[in-house]
C-alpha cells in the first residue's frame, strides 16, 4: 500500500481529504514528462500560450462556487471571505497574461554598425512550485502562471493541508487544452519534496513557507544547482503618524491584523503609534476586535475562523502568555468568544500593549490573530523599531503627508511599503522581501525575470 497524506480539517477535526503520496517512480516519470513537454511548449508562440492559459483562468473562475467552500474546509477561512481568493487569483492571473508580451520582449541594446544585437528572455526549463496553505491559490498562482506563460513546464507540490488546490489547477489546465506534461502536480512527503528539489533536471524552485523551510530549499537546490525564489516569513509593522486619519487607520490595521485569522506573511503584527494618538487608537482597535465573530467558517455569520491546526493555536497562545509574564497587558476579553478554547484551533483575537522589543512577540513571527501596539515619540523612533526585525516583507505608514511617508519608506528595510493601506498585493508591483523574508521576486513585469534567463544574440552581418 502506498503511503498517504491526510488533511485534517480545522473546522471539526475530521479527515477531509486523503491522498496517496507519489513514490520515487512517480517523481521520475513526472520529471521525464515535464522535460519532454517543455521543449515543445517553449516553441509555441507566446500569443498562443497566453490565449490558452487565459482559457484556463476562465475554467478556474467558472468553478468558484465549488472552490470557495473547499478552502474553508481545508484551512478554516470563513466562507464569506473564501471567494475573495478566487477573485484575487483572477486579478493576478489576468494581469500577468496582459503584460507578458512586453515583459518577455527582446531587449535591443542599440545600433552597432555591422552587427545585430539583442537579448532574449528564454524559459529556464522545469520549475517546481512548492505552495503553502494560508493563501493556497494566491501564493501558487504567483509562480505557476508566469512560469507557464514564459514557456516553462511546472510541477506543483501543494501543502498537505490544501491538496485539492493542486488538483483544481490541473483540472483548469486540462479543460483549456494545455498539452500533457506541461503542468503536473505531485503529493509528496517532505523527504521526496527534497528529492525533487535536488534533482539536476529541475531548473528552479519557487517556495513559499517558513524560514526553516527556506533553508531546506537552499540546501536541496545546491545539489542540482536549481535557482530558488523564496517567500518566507514576516513580522510586518505599521506606523500611525500624528497626522493620520485615525478612523481609517484603526479600521484598516485591525483588518490587517485579524483577516484570515492573522495567518498572512504580510499581515500586521506590530503597530507603532504616535504618542498623542496612542490611547484613542488602541481603544478603537479593541472595540473593533470585540466585534469579530469566532466560529465555524461554514457559518455565514463568522468573521474569524479557526487557525489551521491546534498546534498553531497553541503556539500563538504560548507567545501571548510569554508576553504577559514579561509585563504586557491583553486588552481583548477572550471570554467574549465562547468558541475560543485551549486544545482547539479556535483562537480569540488579541491586542497587547505595554510591550517592548525584549519580548519574542515583537521579534518572532506570529501566525495568528494577535497584534502588539507601542507608542512612539517621532518618526526616527518608529523607523528604528520597524527595522528592528529579522524580517522585511512589508511595512505600512499611515499619514496625510505623502512626502514624509516616502522619506520614511526610503529608510525602511522591506520589500514593499504601503501608505494608508496594508496587506495587499498589487500584481503590477514586484512582490519581494529582504532579510529572513526571502529572496527573489514574483508578480509585475519584474517577476518574469525570475522565471527566465537572458540569452544574448550577437550577429555580425556580412555585407
Amino acid at each position: 500500500m502506498p503511503a498517504t497524506q491526510q488533511t485534517i480539517s480545522p473546522v471539526d477535526g475530521r479527515i477531509y481529504v486523503e491522498r496517496p503520496l507519489a513514490d520515487g517512480a512517480a517523481i521520475e516519470a513526472a520529471l521525464a514528462r515535464a522535460l519532454a513537454a517543455q521543449r515543445d511548449w517553449a516553441a509555441v508562440p507566446l500569443a498562443e500560450r497566453t490565449a490558452l492559459l487565459g482559457r484556463a483562468v476562465d475554467a478556474f473562475v467558472a468553478r468558484s462556487d465549488a472552490i470557495a467552500p473547499e478552502i474553508s474546509w481545508q484551512m478554516g477561512r470563513p466562507l464569506k471571505h473564501a471567494p475573495g481568493e478566487v477573485r484575487g487569483f483572477e486579478e493576478r492571473a489576468r494581469y500577468m497574461l496582459s503584460v507578458a508580451a512586453e515583459a518577455l520582449a527582446p531587449i535591443d541594446p542599440g545600433p552597432k554598425p555591422g552587427f545585430v544585437r539583442r537579448i532574449k528572455r528564454v524559459p529556464l526549463g522545469v520549475v517546481a512550485v512548492v505552495a503553502p496553505w494560508n493563501y493556497p491559490y494566491l501564493t501558487a498562482v504567483n509562480a505557476v502562471l508566469p512560469a507557464l506563460i514564459a514557456g516553462n513546464a511546472v510541477v506543483l507540490k501543494h501543502s498537505h493541508q490544501t491538496p485539492l488546490c493542486a488538483e483544481r489547477f490541473a483540472e483548469a489546465f486540462a479543460a483549456a487544452g494545455l498539452p500533457a506534461g506541461v503542468f503536473q502536480y505531485l503529493h509528496l512527503s517532505h523527504a521526496d519534496t527534497t528529492r525533487l528539489m535536488a534533482d539536476a533536471r529541475l531548473a528552479s524552485v519557487c517556495f513559499t513557507g517558513s524560514v526553516a523551510g527556506g533553508r531546506a530549499v537552499v540546501a536541496a537546490t545546491a545539489q542540482g544547482f536549481a535557482t530558488a525564489g523564496l517567500e518566507l516569513g514576516g513580522k510586518d509593522p505599521a506606523y500611525v503618524r500624528a497626522d493620520a486619519d485615525l478612523k481609517h487607520a484603526v479600521e484598516t490595521l485591525t483588518d490587517g491584523a485579524f483577516y484570515n485569522a492573522g495567518q498572512s506573511c504580510c499581515g500586521i503584527k506590530r503597530i507603532y503609534v504616535a504618542a498623542p494618538l496612542f490611547g484613542a487608537f488602541v481603544e478603537g482597535v479593541v472595540a473593533l476586535g470585540h466585534e469579530y465573530v469566532l466560529g465555524s467558517p461554514l457559518d455565514p455569520a463568522t468573521t474569524l475562523g479557526p487557525v489551521v491546526r491546534t498546534s498553531a493555536a497553541e503556539a500563538v497562545r504560548g507567545q501571548v502568555a510569554d508576553a504577559l509574564r514579561r509585563g504586557a497587558r491583553q486588552l481583548i476579553d477572550a471570554a467574549r468568544f465562547p468558541a475560543s478554547r485551549a486544545g482547539t484551533p479556535y483562537l480569540a483575537p488579541q491586542v497587547l500593549v505595554d510591550v517592548d522589543h525584549s519580548m519574542p512577540i515583537m521579534r518572532e513571527e506570529t501566525f495568528g490573530p494577535a497584534v502588539a501596539i507601542m507608542p512612539v515619540a517621532d518618526d526616527a523612533q518608529a523607523v528604528r523599531l520597524m527595522n528592528d526585525s529579522d524580517y522585511g516583507l512589508t511595512a505600512a505608514v499611515f499619514s496625510a503627508d505623502a512626502a514624509a511617508a516616502e522619506a520614511i519608506a526610503d529608510r525602511l528595510e522591506t520589500g514593499t511599503v504601503f501608505l494608508n493601506r496594508c496587506d495587499y498585493l498589487d500584481p503590477a508591483l514586484a512582490w519581494t522581501g529582504v532579510k529572513h523574508s526571502g529572496r527573489g521576486c514574483t508578480l509585475s513585469r519584474v517577476g518574469f525575470e525570475q522565471l527566465t534567463r537572458p540569452k544574448s544574440y550577437h550577429f555580425r552581418i556580412e555585407t
